[in-house]
């Protein structure tokens, strides 16, 4: 039985009526706008098969912490190239993907919701016969364009914990708080209306664990095996999405995939490379505005180094932004302070909340170039049952990588973001998803 997804985000998503895939009334099957586009869908979107459990706004809230806890131990092993056990609250961890695309695959194709992740390289869904999947599995029997990938070719070489079963690469990784047993594969995938013939993925056999987005994983990494890597002459390894706000009534979005359909004015940052992981996507994160101050922060609280993993990456993946421990303290007390003698309270992990309407300060990220002005939906949390509201910026955990700063999802919603690999560079503007 597929898993559910807890990523349960505001209380409003809890009062919407949820729909399956492909109910008109909400034009989940229109195809896309053109062959470069592709719609984005947040993972309580009507048009998400994936149905949230219903909790309180504090249980999500906290729900969704854990989770976030679970990324920044995967996103550390990733750089330290080990594994990391995730942290878990007295319960079993399921750590759900926030957004998914539509993906063809196959001939004749059969459609995925997978999930995007710009952290992870090598794409996988899982094939007939798994165990430990759910419903939604795709049957290699029935592609007329389906084979697996020999064991000792430079793909096999390029996963994790390769081996060989019958001449067939197979390999395993882990993910989150779950590992998955795969065969590397290739088919024709689709995104949109363009077809990819040959796409190497991973045929799921196995899974544990309740981390593995039930219909796959479409990794947007920069290294090999990813989306960009096996598309360079189609989309020259330039994509950009617009994730659509948790309070958007249809929560779509979209993904453009290539330079032609990317904005024409759009100011840069620089994207730094990490030679022990070159698949993140590092930027040079050099300071942070809370209203008209920028905030005194320790130097090597913010500052890239490729031996030990530190910086700032962008992530998919995580909900909250996570700041280093003196980085996210010297914010929270700016922020306090220009609160005034507002009564701070505290949820979970979030220990500056407030239970009166507030007017609360801005936000800015300083980044090399460029900088990112937050509007108020993109760092406060605002319950539609009670009057608390939170800061939604938390400290990077103790027990990870602390001095790794993570620019999360809820604080790139409503911004276009673009990836521009041959100009080694990300843009981001403010833009409505829809």
């Amino acid at each position: 039985m597929m898993k559910p997804f807890l990523f349960v985000l505001l209380l409003q998503l809890l009062s919407l009526t949820q729909h399956g895939l492909g109910q008109p009334n909400h034009n989940c099957n229109l195809p896309e706008k053109d062959s470069s586009t592709l719609r984005v869908f947040h993972v309580s979107s009507p048009c998400s098969p994936f149905k949230p459990k219903k909790m309180s706004w504090e249980e999500s809230v906290m729900q969704m912490l854990t989770e976030d806890q679970a990324r920044l131990q995967y996103l550390t092993s990733l750089v330290a190239r080990k594994s990391i056990a995730p942290v878990a609250w007295a319960r079993q961890l399921i750590q759900s993907p926030t957004y998914i695309v539509r993906v063809n695959v196959g001939t004749p194709p059969q459609s995925f919701l997978m999930a995007l992740d710009t952290s992870n390289d090598v794409s996988w869904l899982p094939c007939k016969g798994c165990v430990g999947c759910g419903s939604a599995l795709f049957g290699s029997e029935r592609s007329t364009s389906f084979k697996g990938i020999a064991c000792g070719t430079p793909q096999c070489q390029q996963v994790t914990s390769p081996s060989c079963f019958q001449n067939v690469c197979t390999f395993n990784q882990t993910y989150g708080g779950s590992t998955l047993a795969a065969t590397l594969s290739q088919d024709t995938v689709a995104l949109s209306r363009d077809p990819i013939p040959g796409y190497v993925f991973g045929c799921i056999q196995k899974t544990t664990g309740g981390s593995i987005p039930p219909q796959g994983l479409l990794g947007l990494g920069r290294g090999p095996l990813s989306l960009l890597s096996q598309t360079p002459s189609l989309y020259r390894s330039t994509f950009s999405y617009c994730l659509p706000s948790f309070r958007s009534s249809n929560f779509s979005g979209s993904m453009k995939l290539g330079p032609v359909a990317q904005p024409k004015k759009m100011h840069y940052t620089p994207l730094l490379t990490n030679p022990k992981r070159p698949s993140l996507y590092y930027v040079n994160l050099i300071g942070i505005k809370v209203g008209s101050k920028t905030v005194n922060i320790p130097a090597d609280a913010l500052a890239f180094n490729p031996n030990n993993g530190a910086g700032t990456v962008i992530d998919t993946g995580t909900v909250y932004t996570r700041l280093a421990t003196p980085a996210y303290i010297a914010v929270r007390d700016e922020f306090r302070r220009r609160m005034g003698k507002a009564n701070v309270t505290s949820l979970g992990g979030f220990e500056t909340c407030y239970s009166v309407p507030i007017t609360v300060p801005s936000i800015t990220f300083l980044f090399q170039d460029m900088k990112l002005t937050l509007d108020q939906d993109n760092f406060l949390l605002r319950s539609t049952s009670t009057s608390i509201s939170c800061l939604a910026i938390a400290a990077a955990p103790e027990n990870v990588n602390s001095a790794l700063n993570v620019i999360a999802n809820m604080q790139q919603q409503n911004h276009r973001v673009v990836f521009d690999l041959p100009n080694n560079r990300l843009g981001i503007s403010r833009e409505t998803c829809t």
